[in-house]
């Protein structure tokens, strides 16, 4: 016998890869430059020279036992505190490297991070749309997944909607901005405005609620200036961090978990979030990508490209006639579908070779996901067939 739960998840992958798996037997049939796929989030540029210089200075000058022996559990000090550094200086969080866990990846901070604070029946507020796997790792760790939606069209925090669902049993509030799957990007007065009602809802509950920030996309930002550094405006938070689409590394799983210096009893928070990378297994994060980062810190990829791709599709899309709102950050939008039923919008976009995901794995109806991290040759070849989907509906 096998765990049913864990038979009907592997059984059934999320959408995303359930296209994504698609497109690569599609292309595999009718070649590569024929199949228009929006469906991975999969950095499509490069990463940048001073990740190969860096890989290859340490292969080079580090003895083999030294370079792929075990770091402590919690990651190699060292590069903890170049992180702790960094974020110090950028944001001015006056980061403690002992309050830094290295991890692979975002979706492990998360596991880590769930399984840290929750107790079984706790509850975790999520703004929605929102990555799919969110509810499964919330519900692995014994949370109960409640979704709130954004606001209409342009996904924004939904300040009055959060705080109607906060209550005796909410642990955590979970955010992401640059938002995975709109490009929608949270402003510095969201974040005070949220941060100001969670304060108000722990002194009314007297319980303690956590703002957990899932940042993989933090410098993936189409504006001017910084994001707001969510530890800076609510000092019970802990930051889920990725290098892999900053440095277009996610094959490599390479990631931290920050816990606010300013958090009550950051200390004990660490220490659970140790307990629980050891529970799950997630100790000692790949050495030799961590041993990287502090020669890459504050880098990122060309990022220029994706918002090149995004001013294609948004002017070009609109001109046809789809709906959607420009999203200010992230590798992301989100069309609003011609029928009701986005599922058969993203259908029938197959049948011109243009793979979407539709929303409702996301946590609403009517949309369909666009991930233009892909090739310049795939947006400017795919607007044809675009332009012929649209002309479908309007006929």
């Amino acid at each position: 016998m096998v765990s049913q739960k864990m038979f009907e998840l592997g059984r059934r992958s999320s959408k995303i890869r359930q296209i994504a798996e698609y497109g690569r037997a599609r292309k595999a049939e009718i070649g590569n430059e024929k199949v228009f796929d929006f469906s991975l989030g999969n950095p499509s540029i490069p990463a940048p020279e001073k990740v190969r210089e860096e890989l290859i200075r340490l292969i080079e000058t580090t003895p083999a036992e030294v370079l792929h022996g075990y770091t402590s559990s919690a990651g190699d000090m060292g590069v903890r505190e170049s992180i702790a550094k960094y974020l110090s200086e950028t944001f001015g969080a006056n980061a403690d490297a002992s309050l830094i866990y290295m991890t692979c990846g975002a979706a492990a901070s998360l596991c880590i991070s769930f399984t840290a604070l929750l107790a079984k029946g706790d509850e975790v507020i999520v703004p929605s749309p929102y990555f799919p796997e969110y509810k499964v790792f919330i519900e692995k760790a014994g949370g109960v997944t409640v979704t709130v939606p954004c606001e209409d069209k342009t996904f924004k925090l939904d300040i009055k909607a959060i705080e109607a669902a906060i209550n005796e049993r909410t642990r955590i509030v979970l955010i992401n901005t640059p938002n995975n799957p709109t490009g929608a990007v949270y402003s510095e007065r969201e974040i005070k405005a949220l941060a100001d009602l969670m304060q108000k809802k722990e002194k009314e509950l007297n319980r303690e609620i956590y703002l957990l920030s899932d940042e993989p996309y933090r410098e993936l930002y189409y504006g001017e200036g910084k994001l707001p550094f969510v530890p800076n405006y609510y000092k019970r938070s802990i930051v889920a961090y990725s290098y892999s689409k900053s440095l277009s590394l996610p094959g490599e799983r390479i990631g931290y978990i920050f816990v606010s210096p300013e958090c009550p009893s950051a200390d004990d928070v660490f220490a659970a979030v140790c307990g629980a990378g050891r529970s799950l297994g997630y100790v000692c994060a790949p050495a030799l990508f961590q041993r990287m980062i502090p020669g890459v810190l504050g880098l990122t990829s060309d990022i220029s490209e994706y918002r090149e791709n995004r001013e294609i599709l948004v002017g070009a899309l609109t001109e046809m006639g789809y709906e959607l709102t420009p999203p200010d950050g992230a590798f992301y939008m989100f069309i609003k579908s011609p029928e009701d039923d986005a599922e058969l919008f993203c259908e029938r976009a197959k049948k011109h070779e243009i793979l979407l995901v539709p929303s409702d794995d996301f946590g609403v109806k009517g949309y369909a996901r666009l991930a233009y991290c892909t090739s310049r040759a795939t947006v400017i070849n795919s607007l044809p067939a675009f332009k012929a989907l649209m002309d479908e509906y309007k006929k």
